[in-house]
């Protein structure tokens, strides 16, 4: 897996085993620098040894030492491009080292190197002669990539906290920024918190030219859905989809440690055992979950019933969710971006569970994005055609009339989705998944700012991608914006965050470049028929998986969070936020403590930011 850091420009060793002390924890195992003094360019690699142990060390460079590359991640095809570069004449020192297939690839295919990869990747490459730095990041953003340019010169680091321990990198807080976290949950990339400081999206490439110190950044690859009519049947389909997921998941069975799966009990999570299952014994695969003494939050029945269907050597630890509330601070004290998600305290404490056991772990993540698996999606229809029957004074009545509702604490309860969907559909069509998804809509940011917020302004990213859209088709918009936005800056995140404060490396099979250039040419009825999302998925995953598996209704992994939102001691009320008017926000406290109103999100996104900027973080104004 591992984490990369370096610069070009000011700066010293000293700054540089700085930026390598913060990701230790995304590689414990090893750790390496490399220095050209003349160009004042330093690299720092912090290794956690999955694929060739011992010859697998970074900082890797070519035998003449004009190449020189460090890299997080891992390149699934790095087999087949080896056996190509060979061909070409290219002489491999290691046995099977996919760190080295960059170094020969960049050397052979130069800029165009991330369009060969199949894998999950951030990784910075020096050309000597050339004097350029060249970075990349994978299709989906699995991994993350930063970076700050200025007089200074050029840093990089795959997290923000290892980018902050160089004295050139600024940490002025970015008032629009913060206002999208609101509005979104996550950050969109390229918005970071701070003001100087940029997340590389994914499916992009940057060039540093260290001599001119000029920067290019640009988009090798972009999801994007472009429907065509299948020739073949339905059942055709099914079969090739099966068999894309299968050639994935070995794929990602990769690996020269121990490899488990995390199973929840889902269709997603439970495909990529049913497929693992096709290329292991089934008894030597390690199966994990968090289970809950709380009945309404726990699905551990259904993971272990699929483990039994299978065989699987499953594991599954039980808790109280009172007991696992204490590690939050913990927790979100060691994320390094802040992120609106409470299901990080789930995945935390499932990947500690799981590197108790294992180094490696494939996940479901992308199953629900590129198949249309969340609630919104069942929403669409009926939000058109309540938006043309319902207008102006109705629907404000409406509104009013829903927030009169009892309040439940439960996860996606009845009421919270009226007023939800209601909240949406105030809206046109391009902001209804933001605002569907998001802690606050503009009014209410506008509110905590004391300024006037637009629509246009804090939901930019998603209103240009609907309407940049190929496809007209509303489904297909929507998944667009899960896959290009939330699954990137909010489900990937949590996940990357929460397993590597476990130094635990997490797969997503979903997300390989076939079953994606598959996914994204299906029609949207293949993924949303009758309302019965993931149609295609389930259809072909049936005479693999349980009935009771295939067919049960999707559950997230919650917490109780409107409940612990109201349990908060009333000295954690204060913030400290940079910019928002503290009274807004106390208004908001004390109606939810009340029981009046739901701001469960809000709170959190509050209380998330609180502990972030408790870390030493300077809020500039």
């Amino acid at each position: 897996m591992c984490g990369i850091c370096g610069f070009a420009g000011s700066g010293d060793l000293e700054d540089l085993k700085a930026m390598m002390a913060a990701l230790v924890h995304r590689g414990p195992d090893a750790s390496g620098h490399w220095i050209d003094p003349g160009r004042s360019l330093f690299l720092g690699h912090q290794r956690l040894a999955i694929i060739d142990i011992e010859g697998g060390a970074q900082p890797m460079s070519d035998t003449d030492g004009q190449i020189v590359v460090v890299f997080g991640g891992e390149i699934y095809n790095h087999l087949e491009l080896r056996r190509q570069l060979q061909v070409r004449g290219h002489r491999f020192l290691t046995d099977h080292s996919d760190t080295e297939v960059l170094v020969h690839g960049f050397a052979e295919w130069g800029e165009e190197l991330p369009g060969y990869l199949n894998g999950m990747f951030a990784f910075a490459v020096y050309d000597r002669r050339r004097q350029m730095l060249f970075l990349a990041r994978d299709r989906f953003g699995e991994k993350p990539l930063y970076y700050a340019h200025g007089p200074h010169g050029f840093l990089f680091a795959s997290e923000l906290s290892a980018l902050r321990c160089h004295p050139a990198a600024r940490t002025e807080v970015d008032r629009a920024a913060l206002k999208k976290l609101f509005a979104y949950g996550f950050l969109p990339a390229p918005t970071t918190l701070y003001r100087n400081l940029r997340k590389l999206p994914a499916g992009s490439s940057l060039t540093y030219d260290v001599a001119k110190g000029s920067l290019v950044e640009r988009t090798y690859w972009r999801f994007a859905i472009e429907p065509e009519e299948p020739r073949n049947s339905e059942a055709e389909l099914a079969e090739e989809l099966r068999e894309l997921l299968s050639e994935s998941v070995r794929r990602r069975l990769m690996s020269d440690v121990p490899l488990g799966i995390f199973l929840s009990g889902g269709i997603d999570s439970s495909t990529m055992l049913a497929m693992a299952a096709r290329h292991r014994k089934p008894a030597e695969i390690d199966t994990f979950c968090i289970g809950f003494r709380e009945p309404s939050y726990d699905e551990s029945g259904y993971a272990q019933l699929m483990a039994d269907a299978i065989g699987s050597r499953h594991h599954c630890e039980v808790l109280g969710l009172d007991d696992a509330r204490s590690l939050l601070p913990r927790i979100l004290g060691q994320l390094d971006e802040p992120i609106a998600d409470p299901s990080i305290l789930p995945m935390w404490l499932l990947s500690r569970f799981a590197r108790r056991s294992v180094t490696v772990a494939l996940s479901g993540d992308g199953g629900d994005e590129l198949f249309a698996g969340y609630d919104p999606f069942a929403a669409l229809a009926p939000a058109a055609w309540y938006r043309r029957l319902v207008r102006g004074p109705l629907h404000r009545g409406l509104r009013r009339l829903a927030e009169l509702l009892p309040h439940s604490p439960s996860n996606m309860s009845l009421d919270f989705k009226v007023r939800r969907a209601l909240r949406g559909v105030s809206y046109p069509p391009e902001c209804w998944n933001p605002s569907w998804l998001g802690p606050l809509e503009p009014a209410e940011i506008a509110d905590l700012f004391q300024e006037r917020v637009a629509a246009e302004e804090v939901y930019a990213e998603a209103i240009a991608a609907w309407r940049d859209a190929v496809s007209e088709d509303p489904v297909d918009r929507t998944l667009e914006f899960y896959t290009r936005f939330y699954l990137q800056d909010d489900i990937l995140t949590k996940t990357d965050r929460a397993s590597m404060m476990h130094s635990l490396e997490v797969r997503a099979p979903f997300l390989d470049n076939e079953v994606v250039e598959f996914v994204r040419r299906l029609p949207s009825r293949y993924k949303m028929r009758g309302g019965r999302r993931k149609y295609l998925l389930k259809e072909a995953l049936r005479p693999l998986l349980p009935p009771s598996i295939i067919d049960r209704s999707k559950k997230g992994f919650g917490i109780p969070l409107a409940d612990w939102m109201r349990a908060l001691p009333p000295q954690d009320t204060r913030t400290g936020i940079p910019f928002i008017d503290e009274n807004a926000r106390s208004r908001c406290w004390d109606a939810h403590a009340a029981g009046d109103a739901d701001h469960r999100q809000f709170l959190w996104c509050c209380h998330v930011l609180q502990h972030h900027f408790r870390r030493g973080t300077a809020p500039g104004h």
